[in-house]
């Protein structure tokens, strides 16, 4: 058995300085690939030098909603240009969010049909932040992701409707740690209805650790066993069945290579 996290920010600097033993403890639980997401311009570039350091560690480059007022073109040519390399497997984190102020919704807008546009050009699939804006960032997605090949709404906390509107339309859905919370009702009843074919896993790390470690433990990318323990309970679903089939999916969406 194996796990991908789909979705982690080994740059930060709560686990960059350590990521060497990060992910040798990752590997001892089972979680034995990676997608170290970018958030800005300066994130972009050490994620794609990170990487290239270590086998089955890949990027995704992007730039977040809450740095869309600050984005200048230069950082959209760096972005285009990092899209080409080989190790980068998607576009993004890229939305909007609604819940803070950082950039005013028409830039991130703005940006986040420019993320499309590239993700759609380098033939990439996209990943998706979305919070208090899903009607707008659908719309946004309809409007200007014609030629995006694959759509992925990382760290999922909407509602079952919300996750049926997403799954019509092809797209993919990821959960985090946050399902495990105990607050988190209306995402564990989302989580039921998405087939393991469009479902995939992440710790969004150094955030949100699940239960039963939640604020004991700086999240890292070892954790995710206890997310995926989670939702294979919630869907009666042994783990032994559970992880092949979500890993499976999050292999084909990035298009990464079968370990030998």
């Amino acid at each position: 058995m194996e796990l991908i996290d789909t979705h982690c920010h080994l740059t930060f600097p709560e686990l960059v300085d350590d990521v060497e033993a990060v992910l040798q403890r990752s590997r001892d639980a089972r979680v034995t690939s990676w997608v170290t997401v970018g958030t800005d311009t300066a994130e972009n570039q050490k994620a794609v030098e990170l990487a290239e350091k270590f086998d089955n560690l890949y990027a995704a480059v992007g730039i977040h909603p809450h740095e869309a007022k600050k984005v200048t073109n230069d950082d959209i040519k760096r972005l285009k240009l990092l899209a080409q390399n080989e190790k980068v497997v998607a576009i993004g984190e890229t939305g909007l969010d609604f819940h803070y102020d950082f950039s005013p919704p028409a830039d991130q807008i703005r940006l986040f049909a420019i993320h499309l546009k590239i993700a759609a050009d380098s033939n990439l699939p996209v990943i998706i932040h979305s919070r208090k804006s899903f009607e707008d960032t659908v719309d946004i997605l309809d409007r200007y992701g014609a030629g995006v090949k694959k759509t992925l709404f990382h760290c999922f906390g909407y509602t079952t409707e919300e996750a049926k509107t997403l799954l019509k339309k092809g797209f993919f859905i990821s959960f985090t740690g946050s399902v495990t919370f105990k607050n988190a009702q209306r995402t564990c009843e989302a989580a039921k209805i998405v087939p393991a074919e469009k479902l995939m896993l992440e710790t969004d790390c150094p955030y949100m650790s699940p239960e039963p470690v939640r604020r004991q433990k700086i999240n890292e990318p070892a954790l995710l066993i206890h997310t995926a323990k989670f939702l294979a309970d919630l869907k009666n679903i042994p783990l032994e069945e559970f992880a092949p089939a979500v890993t499976n999916t999050s292999r084909a969406f990035f298009n990464l290579p079968q370990k030998n």
